[in-house]
């Protein structure tokens, strides 16, 4: 039987934050494979790395190093252990997307850009899209920007003191039947302010997409990215998980 290794492309993940979220992208690449045993299955290089410094600390109240020069090293090992392209399931930390393309001479499966363009199928031009996400990442513009590059107009959480303190309560205990009430309740407040789609934005936030009840489709972006390892390591595919159907809230 031919290797793993060499019948399909090997993906490093730059992980560990947090680190439910990338074990939770290895779980969801593993379930969106069509395999028959271990060897069909798409072969990944890890570097669980909880030290990264906090992406908050350092963009929101700005008392923490830079994470960028750590994210470059990790993203070096990875291609230096024979990583063929890089894969990071952590949506804040794509604000140093920079630092680690310019590190390594590998692509970087950019996980927010590939579902905002995701979120873009089957819309008009000038639709809105909401995105849960931290407030790093909505204080940069990041989904901002990428969505105003699809012609779409974007919609946030006015408060971000809740979202942010379930990301720390999410990190420290897990998720919590309070945090998918303050999911569910900011996904109805964008979709009343004009949006046709959800963004999860957050990988805090993934950790509980599969329940969240909306009147919307909801697209996670860590169900992105798996979808795109699976394509690009070449496994075959089991199913393609696209934004999910509209699941309104029962009273």
């Amino acid at each position: 039987m031919t290797d793993a290794a060499n019948r399909f492309r090997r993906v490093g993940v730059l992980g560990g934050m947090g680190v439910e979220a990338t074990i939770a992208l290895m779980q969801r690449v593993h379930a969106a494979t069509a395999a028959e045993g271990d060897q069909d299955h798409a072969p990944m290089i890890v570097d669980m790395n909880p030290q990264v410094p906090s992406r908050i600390r350092h963009i929101i109240t700005q008392d923490g190093p830079d994470p960028g020069p750590v994210l470059a090293q990790m993203a070096k090992r990875l291609e230096q252990a024979g990583a063929q392209v890089l894969a990071m399931p952590c949506n804040t930390a794509h604000l140093y997307a920079s630092n680690i393309v310019q590190a390594v001479n590998i692509p970087l499966l950019n996980m927010p850009r590939l579902a905002c363009s995701e979120a873009a199928c089957g819309l008009m031009r000038g639709d809105v899209v909401g995105v849960l996400a931290s407030p790093a990442t909505n204080r940069t513009g990041l989904f901002r920007n990428l969505l105003e590059e699809a012609d779409l107009r974007s919609a946030f959480p006015e408060d971000e003191t809740e979202i942010l303190a379930s990301i720390r309560r999410i990190k420290k205990h897990g998720p919590s039947q309070a945090d998918l009430t303050l999911l569910e309740n900011e996904a109805a407040t964008l979709v009343r302010e004009g949006a046709a789609r959800v963004i999860i934005g957050c990988t805090e936030f993934s950790l509980l997409s599969k329940q969240i009840r909306c009147p919307v489709p909801v697209l996670d972006t860590l169900d992105v990215l798996a979808n795109a390892i699976v394509v690009f390591s070449g496994v075959r595919a089991k199913r393609v998980t696209r934004q999910s159907e509209p699941h309104v809230k029962r009273p």
